[in-house]
């Protein structure tokens, strides 16, 4: 099913895609004056850089403001780590985080999608994001880790202060960036020494989670130290959800606009994984990745100087008319879809397997649940700082039930 043109009006997840398309006017790799940032924009130099983290360094932090509140947080976040540190980091939570164990969640993810929805059972209208898009994966993650998952309106609040960007416009410097780490970090604190404290009574006390997995695991005969922990268990935790809300959120509002394509998987429902794909390839979370120059380069056709930071954009590659027919077209039955918005290389998101089921599951029982899910009004749509992250933080909308 291709949908080539939208409902009437615009939206701001629909505007976006059409900035990206526009920068590929200057080229594969860009100078953003404004933010004083390269930018490659191209599928083939995206892939490259992200498979590079010898020339290109996830680990920005000589070139970001520092908070104290933030070192705890970092030392054991890998997304901004290169090998060898980065090896046993991911090594370690890829043997407790398997396949098999994500495979195992389907049960209990239908369960809590079908508990959510049934507190809106009497309801006509409702706000898909608050009453599904955000509990269910935060719900998911934190049983998975052992933390008490009643306490994810906590986690949800956690959240949204870390990726909400209230304090940043849509092209942040570095003056916005060190305004935006004091005025969180508070919250940081909090999470810091909920961790910690929670981190210290599973090692006294193991469970069969995977935080004491964790604890436990080794590599090379070495295991996290509890402050390490600290950063890896909330990254999990708060990160490790917040793709899922977003994907949710998108693909609502995506079908909305176009109502054959949501028909057709109604129809069909087994086309809804590839239709999800076609989703993160339209509206990808988090539409760009830092990295750090670490020795200089040529990259298409321009001199970058050591320690410059370059920004790989996900939103643009994944419009490449160099690796997408018909890139502009949302099509949910197109495949292959090698789009980049789980990554590349090394940094390739350890998440995603658990992200699609959960978009599989909430889609599907969306469908079952109700004859038709519209919403209502675009103008009561509320998104999230398309700086930091691309979704909706309020999605009210209308349901018929059969």
């Amino acid at each position: 099913m291709i949908s080539r043109q939208p409902t009437a009006g615009r939206l701001l997840l629909e505007e976006l895609p059409d900035r990206w398309r526009g920068l590929h006017e200057a080229g594969p790799v860009r100078h953003d004056e404004a933010q004083g940032v390269w930018q490659v924009l191209d599928h083939e130099h995206v892939a490259a850089v992200l498979a590079d983290p010898a020339t290109y360094s996830s680990d920005l932090s000589a070139l970001s403001p520092t908070q104290p509140d933030f070192e705890t947080f970092t030392q054991g976040n890998f997304v901004g780590m290169d090998p060898p540190e980065h090896r046993k980091l991911r090594t370690l939570v890829s043997q407790a985080f398997t396949p098999r164990v994500v495979q195992g969640l389907e049960p209990r993810i239908e369960a809590v999608c079908a508990r959510l929805l049934d507190e809106v059972a009497d309801q006509d209208r409702f706000d898909l994001v608050d009453t599904l898009a955000y509990p269910l994966p935060i719900i998911v993650i934190a049983e998975l880790l052992g933390i008490p998952a009643e306490e994810h309106r906590l986690f949800q609040e956690w959240a949204s202060v870390l990726f909400g960007g209230d304090q940043l416009g849509e092209a942040p410097d570095m003056a916005d960036l060190e305004r935006a780490l004091e005025a969180i970090a508070p919250t940081v604190r909090e999470m810091n020494s909920y961790m910690l404290d929670y981190i210290r009574a599973r090692r006294a006390a193991p469970g069969d989670d995977l935080t004491s997995r964790l604890i436990a695991a080794e590599v090379d005969g070495v295991r996290l130290r509890d402050q390490e922990m600290v950063g890896f268990v909330a990254l999990l935790l708060v990160a490790g959800h917040i793709t899922t809300t977003a994907l949710l959120g998108n693909a609502v509002v995506t079908f909305d606009r176009y109502p054959e394509t949501a028909a057709a998987l109604r129809a069909d429902p087994p086309r809804i994984p590839t239709a999800v794909e076609e989703v993160l390839r339209w509206l990808p979370p988090f539409p760009e990745l830092g990295r750090r120059v670490t020795r200089p380069v040529v990259l298409g056709g321009h001199e970058i100087p050591a320690d410059t930071l370059l920004m790989a954009h996900l939103g643009a590659a994944n419009r490449d008319p160099a690796r997408f027919d018909a890139p502009d077209v949302f099509d949910v039955t197109r495949s292959p879809n090698p789009h980049l918005t789980f990554g590349h290389g090394i940094h390739f998101c350890f998440g995603a397997p658990l992200a699609r089921l959960e978009a599989r599951i909430a889609l599907n029982m969306l469908h079952e649940r109700f004859r038709t899910l519209v919403i209502p009004s675009h103008e009561d749509i509320t998104y999230q700082n398309p700086a930091v992250l691309i979704g909706v933080r309020q999605l009210p909308v209308e349901v018929g039930r059969a």
